[in-house]
Formats: structure tokens, C-alpha cells, sequence
């Protein structure tokens, strides 16, 4: 893109602002933001003008869950299935490994945190173990995708290649970075993070598939077969990953989507809830949990919304490509954006500034066409590292790993 393409992009949304310093930069920060400005969906800041109405629910009602008692019933069934799914290369693993470690004292990416105590085992580590016990019970290896960041991509590849991938066939690791959407004040324009740079943020979880295909990566999805992808957060270090006896069940009940659920700890943990949404299956974010729907009771008279999703998805690649086709819906939210101030300065402001913008999992569950909850023990697969000390941390993960017998 030259520059007088970049203005008429610039000048039909509204955003010259993004040019102020041009003529300052030198040439190869001149084509950096060109390229920049080439790059970046503008036509999804309109949505800020319209910002309510975009977050409107539709009617909640509950959705059964598969739970524990009924996965032992039929263990042996749903574990042969998804074995034989994984035999056939079917079935892939996807890491959502963007975030940062800032929350845990780190600058490094958050897969490189060591929760170890008496030797090193990192959280990257701790995931492909788990991964392990699958691939070796079924004596053959699973793609995994691992989506990144622009700000730990190099350092992330880097990581793997120093640990040798942690014993897992290189061939078989794929990494790609997450799309980035512009970063807003209250009125859509875009902020600068530096001069030659508009300032951006990740475009969601639910970015993660149009982000792999705008990578090139689908047509090695389809060279090989893969009919299943297993999303995952890179945070929760007891999760099973491409486990069978999930993979099977889903396949089994002919659902496009499973989704892994814990039974919550109480009504108003904040975990979302799985749930339908106008007869189709969706999420409901903690936030969004009325008081009548936390005291809600189902025909058993157990409580209707009573099982937390744990960013742990089966994703049927043929109910992927069609959503890729649609639009998902847009999240619009507020947050603290760094940005320059009016002197061209950069200013980190200690609270809300502006508009992030972001497509969730939630709404690609949301259009498919059928989902199964299936619920697993907390102690045994949930243990997310999200802060130092205390809840979800790595002092809880930790104690949940020697629960489980790994050696830290």
C-alpha cells in the first residue's frame, strides 16, 4: 500500500488522525505503518456507535450436561471412538499461547512460567506432558497448532526449539500469530501507541481460527486429514488435551462442538456458564448471570446453570469453515489502552480510555449446530494459573499437580 491508498482507507473511515506524525518517520517506519494500515479491518469501529445494541442477549435456557456418572457408564465406548479418531490423524491439538506471564511477576510469555519447586517444569511443559499420555496410548502423534502474539511470537518459537520441544516431534508443531484489531477512544478513532504505530490488541479468543487460516495454515489442515480441533488455554496445566474419551463422546452424539465443564463451586464463581441461547447452544459470561438464573433449578431440581466452562473445546473443522464464511459477532470493550497524548507522548492511563475490540469463543459456539457439555473432576483437569498467590494461582496449580502425582 502506498501512501495515497493509505489516505483514501484512512479518510473513508474517518481516521486521518493515524498520519499525524508521518512526516516525521523515517522510511522503513514510514512502511511499517503503511503496511499497517493495510492490515487493519477499520470497518468493524463502527460498531463503538452502536455498542449496546451489539451486546444484547438473546433469551437463556438451560442445556443438558453429560455428566461424570454417565461418561463411566460409557467410558470404554467414547475411549475407543476417540482413539481410533486420533489413530486416523483426525484430530488436533490448538494452544491459545498469546499471553504474557506480567500477571505472575514475568516478562516472558506465560508458557515459559517455571511452576516447578525442585526442578524446572514449565507451563508449555506441563501441557505437551499431558498431550503425551494420549498420543503414547494411542501410538501416534497430533498436530498442534500454537497461536501467538506480535509481542511473544519470536520468543515463544525460541523457547520450544531451546527445550527441543519438549520431546515432541517438531513436524508436528505448528506456530502462528493472533490477527490484531485497533485499539479506540470512546469516539472510534483509532489511538497511536507510537508514532509510526497504531495502537492494537489481540482480536479475542475467537480469533484464533480466521487468524490460522490468514496464516496459510488451512490447507495443511486439510493436506492432513484433520476433521477435529481441540482448543485450549494455555493457562490450565492439569487439562487433558486431545483426550479420547472426550473426542469420542462428541463424535458418538454426533455434536459439532464439545465443551469441557466443571461442576461450579459455588452460584457465583466466575466462570461462565454453558447454556442455549434462542435454542442454540452458547455461553453465559459470569458477568452476565442474573440473580434468577444462579438461583434457577432444573427438572432434578439441581441448580439449571451449574457447570463452568474451561476454555477446553472440540471444534468440528467443517462447522469452522462455515462460520468463517459469516460474521461473528463483535465485542466492544472498555479498557486501558496506552496511547500518545496530544504532545505526542506516551501516556498509560490507570483507567478505562477507550475500545478494545474482540470475537469470543462463545459466539462460534454459539453457531454451531449442536454442543456437548461434558463434565470433568476439577482436582483431576482444572487448574488455571491466572495470579501469583491465592485463587486460580500458581500455588493452587501447584498443590492440584501433586495431588496428581507430578513430581515438582
Amino acid at each position: 500500500m502506498n501512501l495515497e491508498e493509505a489516505k483514501a482507507k484512512l479518510e473513508k473511515y474517518g481516521q486521518m488522525q493515524v498520519l499525524k506524525y508521518y512526516d516525521e518517520l523515517d522510511d522503513a517506519s514510514k512502511e511499517a505503518l503503511l503496511a499497517q494500515i493495510e492490515k487493519t479491518d477499520m470497518s468493524i469501529l463502527a460498531g463503538c456507535g452502536n455498542k449496546e445494541e451489539l451486546s444484547k442477549r438473546g433469551v437463556i435456557s438451560p442445556l443438558d450436561c453429560m455428566e461424570i456418572p454417565e461418561i463411566k457408564e460409557h467410558e470404554k465406548e467414547y475411549e475407543a471412538a476417540g482413539l481410533e479418531a486420533i489413530k486416523q490423524g483426525k484430530v488436533a491439538a490448538l494452544l491459545l499461547a498469546g499471553g504474557m506471564g506480567t500477571r505472575l511477576g514475568s516478562d516472558n510469555p506465560k508458557g515459559m512460567y517455571n511452576v516447578g519447586k525442585t526442578r524446572d517444569l514449565y507451563i508449555f511443559e506441563c501441557l505437551i506432558n499431558n498431550l503425551r499420555e494420549v498420543t503414547d496410548k494411542a501410538g501416534a502423534f497430533v498436530h498442534i497448532y500454537v497461536m501467538t502474539s506480535e509481542k511473544n511470537n519470536d520468543t515463544t518459537i525460541a523457547f520450544f526449539k531451546e527445550k527441543n520441544f519438549f520431546g515432541y516431534p517438531e513436524d508436528h508443531i505448528h506456530f502462528f500469530m493472533q490477527a490484531m484489531a485497533a485499539a479506540t477512544d470512546y469516539n472510534g478513532k483509532i489511538y497511536l501507541e507510537e508514532k509510526g504505530r497504531m495502537a492494537t490488541s489481540p482480536n479475542g479468543n475467537g480469533g484464533w481460527f480466521v487468524s490460522l487460516v490468514n496464516a496459510g495454515l488451512l490447507d495443511h489442515v486439510h493436506a492432513n486429514g484433520i476433521e477435529w480441533f481441540n482448543v485450549f488455554a494455555v493457562d490450565n496445566v492439569l487439562q487433558r488435551i486431545a483426550d479420547p474419551v472426550f473426542v469420542g463422546a462428541t463424535i458418538t452424539k454426533k455434536c459439532t462442538v464439545g465443551a469441557k465443564v466443571v461442576r461450579k463451586a459455588a452460584p457465583d464463581e466466575k466462570v461462565g456458564v454453558i447454556c442455549l441461547e434462542d435454542g442454540k447452544p452458547s455461553i453465559v459470561e459470569y458477568y452476565d448471570l442474573t440473580e434468577d438464573l444462579m438461583n434457577a433449578k432444573n427438572e432434578k431440581g439441581d441448580p439449571a446453570y451449574n457447570f463452568g466452562v474451561i476454555l477446553n473445546y472440540l471444534f468440528a473443522t467443517e462447522q469452522l469453515e462455515r462460520i468463517l464464511n459469516g460474521a461473528l459477532p463483535l465485542h466492544i470493550v472498555e479498557k486501558k489502552i496506552p496511547c500518545l497524548d496530544e504532545n505526542g507522548e506516551l501516556f498509560k492511563p490507570e483507567s478505562p480510555n477507550g475500545y478494545k475490540y474482540e470475537n469470543l469463543v462463545l459466539d462460534m459456539i454459539h453457531q454451531c449446530d449442536s454442543c456437548l457439555p461434558f463434565e470433568v473432576e476439577r482436582d483431576r483437569e482444572f487448574a488455571p494459573i491466572k495470579n501469583k498467590t491465592g485463587v486460580d494461582s500458581v500455588e493452587s496449580a501447584q498443590a492440584l499437580l501433586e495431588k496428581n502425582g507430578v513430581v515438582l
